[in-house]
């Protein structure tokens, strides 16, 4: 081999080193960059324990000493929504498909906490106020206000209620009327924890039985012989008489509806029904 082969040869090596010695440089930066960036995955599964819910409702909603009832701190949450919004934040980023895709409980919890934190929303949007009914216009009542995003669409609360959750052959479940809560001294307790689908049965049990014993909203008069009920009952009478009378679902929980025996055993044989106004002051906490 001539010298200047020799050199030619050696000349190519150092290259092919040089070449093969940089790939590997940029190898490893790529992967120092990978590992100190990670390529984007998508976004993260939703939290089907409502964990930032919880958060909002335990730090702003309180039990009145009979367990029946609760207030929410608005001026509090208004003062720090913080929390709030990043849970509203995480409801709207579900997608149709996503949601498609869940159990009829994970469906159901993610509904009646988005009605519930959305209904949040609108009140300290518009705090202070007396009544919720305050909010909007003559022609448009507040739960016809487009003013969120839920399942890829712009949506008001009562889409969400009648539309979607009471649904005929969807989800078929009254007591969502004890879950769902339209932020009024009359409605049913805003818990002071989010509903998950592991727990659901129990919380809407749970739910139903305070109401019912609460006897500002339902109870029974012995001398007239008369129940006397929240006006819900009269709004929503149909969807308790899918499978008998309203008297009949109500003797069901009788034990809740009268202190004395006597008086349970006269619920549960049946007794006219009379329903009492209903109270649209806020459910605030003063």
């Amino acid at each position: 081999m001539s010298i200047t082969n020799s050199r030619l040869s050696c000349y190519a090596v150092c290259l092919q080193k040089q070449f093969f010695d940089k790939l590997l440089g940029s190898a490893g930066i790529l992967a120092a960059l990978l590992l100190a960036h990670p390529v984007f995955a998508g976004p993260e599964p939703f939290d089907h324990q409502h964990a930032l819910f919880t958060a909002v409702l335990e730090n702003h909603v309180r039990w009145n000493a009979e367990g029946t009832a609760t207030t929410v701190d608005y001026a509090a949450l208004k003062a720090g929504p913080q929390t709030l919004d990043h849970y509203l934040q995480s409801l709207s980023a579900v997608t149709r498909k996503e949601f498609d895709s869940w159990t009829g409980d994970k469906q159901l919890a993610f509904l009646i906490n988005a009605y519930n934190a959305f209904t949040l929303k609108l009140i300290i949007d518009n705090y202070p106020i007396e009544s919720i009914k305050n909010i909007g216009r003559f022609w448009q009542k507040p739960w016809r206000i487009r003013f969120f995003r839920l399942l890829e669409e712009e949506m008001h609360l009562d889409q969400v209620e009648h539309e979607i959750i009471r649904e005929p052959g969807k989800y078929d479940e009254p007591r969502i009327h004890f879950a769902v809560n339209c932020a009024a001294v009359g409605c049913p307790a805003l818990r002071d924890r989010a509903f998950t689908a592991d727990q659901l049965e129990k919380q809407l049990d749970d739910s139903t039985r305070r109401f019912l014993r609460d006897r500002s909203r339902n109870y029974f008069d012995a001398d007239a012989d008369v129940l006397h009920v929240s006006s819900i009952f009269r709004w929503y009478r149909d969807d308790f008489e899918t499978a008998g009378t309203l008297s009949e679902w109500l003797a069901r929980y009788a034990d809740e509806l009268a202190y004395k025996k006597q008086q349970r055993q006269r619920i549960k044989a049946g007794v006219p029904v009379k329903f009492l106004d209903y109270d649209w002051k806020l459910n605030e906490r003063r």
